[in-house]
């Protein structure tokens, strides 16, 4: 299975990317896995022109590319404000329009929220709630898995390689929610 991971967050040093490294550690012994860092996002916003498939730079051709080929897409986005980035959110004014609408169709959707503290659950409902309404609006053949995880105290469980620091409950719920990601995703393109 191909899967794109989206690390949400274009701040230096985020959480987000140390959950994307262990999500991607813990899914590409049998997966092809590509993770897209938005600490090189450069997406002009709508009234700034917006993208044409033409003179796509180096990260739009990733991000993509990584799209195009996934069967499994996981955006993980910081809580930011009570809700998702402002990166995130222009992405999906964006894409899912012609000549991009090809990367929504024929998907399954997943979403971690991530804090610092205990939080994360509100970005992960937004982007379902978004991600809902693209699909239903454009007639598109895609699922949005029912199951979120929520990263807390991220840089007390996890390093900045996305390697587990031993906390064993984190490690179960992160475990469980890519079993339960991995399962419905199989189900979808049986």
């Amino acid at each position: 299975m191909n899967i794109a991971i989206i690390s949400g967050s274009a701040r230096t040093n985020n959480n987000t990317l140390r959950v994307a490294k262990a999500i991607a550690r813990l899914t590409q012994n049998n997966h092809q896995v590509e993770v897209v860092d938005f600490q090189s996002y450069d997406i002009p916003l709508i009234a700034q022109g917006g993208l044409s498939p033409e003179r796509l730079s180096a990260f739009q051709q990733h991000l993509v590319q990584a799209m195009e080929k996934a069967q499994l897409i996981i955006i993980i986005s910081p809580e930011y404000n009570w809700s998702t980035t402002p990166e995130i959110l222009n992405m999906l004014h964006l894409l899912p329009t012609q000549p991009f609408m090809h990367l929504f169709d024929n998907k399954v959707f997943s979403f971690v929220g991530v804090s610092t503290g205990k939080g994360g659950k509100a970005p992960a409902l937004h982007l379902m709630q978004i991600l809902n309404k693209v699909l239903s609006f454009a007639n598109l053949e895609s699922i949005v898995a029912a199951k979120i995880f929520e990263s807390h105290y991220t840089k007390e469980t996890l390093d900045v390689e996305g390697n587990s620091l031993g906390n064993q409950l984190y490690d179960n719920g992160l475990q469980g929610y890519i079993d339960y990601t991995l399962q419905v995703t199989k189900r979808w393109f049986k």
